[in-house]
């Protein structure tokens, strides 16, 4: 029995239960037929689940209604699920299931709990889960005898401490046992090392590698090939020769992200971790060298989800980058860091903070289907709030020469019905692990101030 918040959440939720028979009560059509006007997420994935039910009962008879119909088993896209094998049943006849007397009032939700006690004194031989979003509908099933669950095939991953760091430590015995046969050699500043070994089968290009003794190597796998792999040596971005814009990294993790950040063959990097570890400084950093050093890129394009942390505050006036401006604090904040040191006084620092934000661009979400972004270093903050879906139309929009970078904390989601799991983020860090044109590091370490590293692990 699905609730509708599962299909208005995943419209393809009806392919993705395998072999089991998926029931669709009367009272989630209305709310769907109720739901279907509008421009929001939810309104559009109501209409695709319109669409999706209308293929499937096209030619149908009456009797192949009411004896359950075929659910197709070639879906693309089913989240690594098997191909369905069940039936999909639609409400056919009134159902005789009455609700206890502690269950007051006859709400939406109290009829679909009523359809699925009679759904189960109809088919005892059957085990009747309801399927639902809503966490206060699952407590109330509870106490009347439903079993109920949460949807969990939009789930990314199954724990969100699995998810990939881009980072990890070498075996102790590492080189015992596999530098027997190990070639080096440089290319220009580069330097390259080929190992092979049974731990080289677990890497994936651009994650890094490091030894946990002091002065120990800090690498980034470049290729793999079977158990052989090709290691290039990091560059130190932690001295005072190679900083990016006056920024030096203040840790390993930092020192990797630049590294991703700084690399043209990368075009694609996320990066996650908690406040104060320098995702939006490091990122803006980067930006600009390769903006207005490098000329790698025409712009940097910046945007987020806005999701307010209280109450809104209504609407704000201006145009679109004026709207955007009250979301863009962190881009501020860390403008004024990058532009601290600049020379000629409060004139200097002001003309310089005039000259970056001409090339840096803060654009809206609500605007972005359609377009293309040719050369342009796009900056996705607070990317823990988007969808998968929302995630896939933002990074498709990427045209030739262009980088994404998505910075984000699964830790501090907006998004009602998103959690570490299903977050958008958490959706191209596991699938952009493994592709040569992908990074991600998870920072660890606060950089912040020592108030700030206290707060979050006192608080």
């Amino acid at each position: 029995m699905l609730d509708t918040n599962v299909l208005m959440h995943d419209p393809a939720a009806i392919f993705r239960f395998e072999e089991h028979d998926i029931y669709l009560p009367m009272v989630v059509l209305e709310e769907l037929d109720a739901n279907k006007k509008g421009l929001s997420e939810a309104s559009r994935n109501v209409r695709q689940v319109s669409r999706f039910l209308d293929d499937l009962m096209r030619d149908a008879t009456r009797d192949q209604i009411m004896s359950g119909l075929a659910l197709p088993s070639n879906l693309s896209g089913n989240h690594g699920k098997a191909p369905s094998s069940g039936r999909l049943f639609f409400q056919t006849q009134r159902l005789s299931g009455t609700l206890p007397d502690t269950l007051p009032g006859t709400g939406n939700d109290n009829a679909i709990l009523a359809q699925t006690l009679a759904l189960q004194a109809l088919h005892p031989e059957a085990r009747v889960v309801l399927v639902s979003k809503d966490i206060n509908l699952r407590i109330k099933a509870a106490v009347v005898g439903v079993h109920a669950e949460d949807y969990f095939s939009d789930r990314t991953i199954e724990d969100a401490d699995v998810l990939y760091t881009g980072h990890d430590p070498l075996p102790a015995d590492f080189w015992e046992r596999h530098g027997k046969d190990m070639r080096s050699w440089k290319d220009g500043t580069r330097t390259f090392y080929e190992v092979s070994g049974p731990a080289v089968a677990k890497w994936t290009p651009n994650q890094f590698v490091h030894e946990e003794r002091d002065g120990g190597i800090e690498a980034m796998v470049r290729r793999v090939q079977g158990t052989t792999a090709t290691l290039e040596l990091v560059r130190d971005y932690r001295g005072e020769r190679n900083g990016v814009w006056g920024i030096h990294a203040r840790n390993r993790e930092q020192n990797y992200a630049l590294n991703l950040l700084m690399d043209p063959e990368v075009d694609f990097v996320s990066i996650l971790g908690p406040a104060g570890t320098g995702k939006t400084l490091l990122t803006l950093a980067a930006g600009l060298v390769q903006t207005l050093e490098h000329n790698r890129f025409a712009e940097i394009i910046m945007t987020r989800v806005t999701i307010p942390l209280g109450e809104d505050i209504g609407f704000l006036p201006g145009t679109e980058e004026e709207k955007m401006e009250p979301w863009m604090g962190a881009l501020m904040d860390n403008l004024e860091v990058l532009t601290h040191s600049a020379e000629g006084g409060s004139w200097g620092r002001q003309a310089t903070q005039d000259l970056l934000r001409n090339r840096i661009k803060i654009r809206s979400l609500n605007f972005m289907r359609g377009r293309t972004f040719l050369n342009r270093y796009v900056i996705l903050d607070e990317a823990q709030n988007l969808t998968p879906k929302q995630m896939r139309a933002l990074v498709t929009r990427a045209g030739p020469g262009t980088k994404i970078v998505c910075l984000g904390n699964i830790a501090q989601i907006d998004t009602p019905y998103l959690t570490e799991t299903t977050s958008g983020l958490t959706f191209v860090v596991s699938r952009f692990q493994g592709w040569a044109h992908a990074g991600h590091v998870t920072l660890v370490r606060g950089e912040r101030s020592r108030l700030a590293d206290h707060a979050s692990e006192a608080l």
